[in-house]
């Protein structure tokens, strides 16, 4: 089956509408994130803040969670 100007048509019209679809879904996140999380959908809590506009206690606490998440991948790799 040979590809002709019908499927590229598809093709860049399928590619618009994803990024017309990427493009609300940005603007609206914190809103369909939460509208997910009521339906059941298990979303990581992403952290939309500034680390300039974090408090001192915040910003520990973020590193803290980093150093862990680095400790056990660090940990995997050597077991691997």
């Amino acid at each position: 089956m040979a590809i002709n100007s019908s499927h590229m048509t598809g093709f860049v019209a399928g590619i618009g509408v994803a990024a017309l679809g990427f493009y609300v879904y940005k603007m609206n996140q914190s809103q369909v994130d939460e509208w997910l999380r009521r339906q059941g959908f298990k979303l990581p809590a992403v952290s939309g803040k500034d680390a300039a506009s974090m408090t001192l206690e915040e910003l520990v606490t973020e590193k803290e969670r980093l150093e862990d998440i680095i400790a056990e991948r660090e940990m995997a790799a050597t077991t691997d």
